[in-house]
């Protein structure tokens, strides 16, 4: 069983702590075991000072973090010499220094300080909570921080954007070790969606936008029926009863991302899902998803995941002998 464990700092904010534990223990296989065990451990072993009005007591310290095969941290409001100066307490860094090689950390909101601080992140992609994105690439000039995204999956290290990111990134995870069924099954267990388009994007100082008929999700509904139609932007403004101009616009405002973007995304979902869960020939699975032929389908999931759909169908199912 795949050992997770959760380093609680001073500062922790509950919410974000909770996270591991809530997604990754809903986990399970067909036959109803759990594929992953959840560990909080402190510093020292001690009471956790928490965000909120109370403290934590966990049981264990943080030579657990030697033992396990992922490591997550969660943010803590009091990063102090991590924040201001880019420099981790000796204790800190004494515990992430004992962490095997070969170990996957995963920072969640402003633990991606943590992470920098670490060196864990020189030369790499990373994300956090858009108000601290800037200040974050100031003090790591040579982390690549992205402030529009979700998360960031660098393999080994991944990061995630602000508080509920957290748990888009851990169900990517659960994804990316057991397929698509069993994260969506944990979304639907946890009562949350099992992928959010848009990024952050959607949440940077914007309005948001009152519930109205002018809306566009009636209109992404119904796209969502009909991903393997040819659908057009014209189509889509058209069924919303608007122009093109005026839907693209609400659109950006209401999901981050213009509408062919969106669509896009959606499609490459879809063949995802159906590379995952079926044995049908790659242009077949182009078709379905809306890419018309195998062709289009490779140059579009290499785009976004940088693999071929015989390599990602590898991935997920390694004992299916597919045509690609």
């Amino acid at each position: 069983m795949h050992h997770v464990g959760v380093l609680a700092l001073d500062g922790v904010v509950p919410f974000e702590l909770g996270i591991p534990a809530r997604i990754f223990g809903a986990a399970r296989d067909r036959a109803g075991h759990a594929l992953y065990t959840v560990t909080t451990c402190g510093l020292d072993g001690g009471p956790v000072r928490a965000e909120a009005d109370y403290d934590l007591t966990v049981s264990h310290d943080a030579s657990l973090l030697a033992d396990v095969d992922t490591v997550v941290i969660p943010p803590s409001h009091a990063l102090g010499l991590i924040r201001e100066e880019g420099r981790l307490p000796d204790a800190l860094r004494e515990a992430l220094s004992a962490i095997r090689p070969g170990t996957r950390i995963v920072g969640i909101c402003t633990a991606t300080y943590v992470l920098a601080a670490a060196g864990l992140l020189d030369h790499r992609p990373a994300t956090t909570h858009w108000r601290e994105a800037d200040r974050l690439q100031r003090m790591f000039t040579t982390t690549r921080i992205d402030p529009d995204v979700l998360f960031v999956d660098d393999g080994d290290v991944l990061t995630s954007a602000g508080v509920a990111a957290g748990v888009d990134l851990c169900l990517h995870i659960v994804r990316r070790d057991h397929g698509s069924d069993i994260a969506n099954e944990v979304a639907r267990s946890c009562v949350v969606p099992p992928w959010r388009d848009g990024g952050q994007a959607q949440y940077i100082q914007r309005p948001v936008p009152a519930p109205s008929a002018t809306g566009t999700a009636a209109t992404q509904a119904w796209a969502m029926e009909r991903l393997a139609e040819p659908l057009t932007l014209t189509d889509m403004a058209a069924h919303a009863k608007v122009s093109v101009r005026t839907f693209t616009r609400r659109f950006r405002e209401e999901v981050g991302i213009s509408p062919g973007q969106w669509l896009t995304r959606q499609r490459v979902d879809l063949a995802r899902h159906l590379l995952e869960t079926t044995d049908w020939p790659v242009d077949v699975v182009a078709r379905h998803a809306g890419f018309g032929t195998g062709v289009s389908l490779r140059q579009h999931l290499h785009a976004a995941i940088g693999v071929t759909p015989h390599a990602y169908r590898r991935t997920f199912r390694p004992a299916a002998h597919t045509a690609a």
